[in-house]
């Protein structure tokens, strides 16, 4: 069967000479994973829209066993994404991060928008790391993880000093800390972020720009949910823990004014 889907490259691996196999995740069916025969050529038609971050249509032939990628068109090759070290890394940490929490021919239009919205933002020069704090925290529902976020997890109350216990996924009241001597205190703008990353769509949010110090405080809480409740290992997170440690290693760039609000 022939089907033309809309799509994004997540995974490409090479087989043989001169084949890729090309994991996309489509728009209409889901994530799907076809053999694109000689695309591994520099000539052949298939070679630019067999490339991971692409967004494209693609002519798949279905049926039993793996497909095949027949043809493909470029809608968006994502080109700042390729040109910069920093937009590949936290593109990569995406994609990937996508990738393992989905399955073959699971549909979503859910997450591929929100996979769409947040390569696109990169591409058109947003933060990387704040796009991919938008992603980790909204893909928790999709790996079985749902934080309380919109009053306290053990009383209900939505008023008060508040709190994040990994205890229970969520807020806690001030006057719920005892249940968990563990909580993280948060101030009311880390509260607010916090909703904001989990419930607002990439392309309301705006410029949003926000200090190093707030991303590390934001990163820490979701990355520590996912090692605790998912258990989810990224080959990609370590790079991205690389340039944390060492900054150098990426280019300067004029810095915007940074806020947390």
């Amino acid at each position: 069967m022939m089907n033309k889907w809309e799509g994004i490259v997540l995974r490409t691996m090479p087989y043989g000479e001169t084949n890729k196999i090309v994991t996309i995740l489509t728009k209409e069916a889901g994530k799907m994973t076809a053999m694109a025969r000689g695309a591994k050529k520099p000539a052949s038609r298939l070679s630019s829209v067999s490339q991971v971050f692409v967004y494209g249509s693609f002519l798949l032939r279905t049926g039993k066993g793996m497909g095949s990628l027949e043809q493909g068109e470029p809608i968006d090759s994502m080109r700042h994404i390729r040109e910069d070290l920093e937009a590949t890394a936290y593109a990569s940490y995406i994609v990937e991060l996508i990738d393992r929490l989905t399955d073959d021919g699971e549909r979503s239009s859910g997450v591929f928008n929100l996979l769409y919205e947040a390569l696109h933002a990169i591409n058109e020069g947003y933060d990387p790391e704040a796009i991919a704090l938008f992603v980790e925290w909204k893909m928790l529902p999709v790996a079985g993880i749902h934080p309380v976020l919109n009053q306290c997890a053990s009383c209900g109350s939505v008023e008060g000093e508040f709190a994040f216990s990994f205890q229970e996924i969520g807020f806690l009241c001030h006057r719920c800390f005892h249940t968990d001597p563990y909580i993280v205190r948060i101030t009311p703008a880390q509260l607010k972020l916090i909703r904001t990353f989990a419930t607002v769509p990439i392309t309301q949010v705006g410029s949003l720009t926000l200090k190093k110090s707030t991303k590390q405080f934001m990163k820490k809480v979701v990355r520590q949910i996912y090692d605790e409740q998912v258990g989810l290992r990224l080959k990609s997170r370590s790079f991205l823990d690389q340039l944390d440690r060492t900054p150098n290693l990426l280019p300067p760039k004029e810095k915007p004014a940074e806020s947390d609000e």
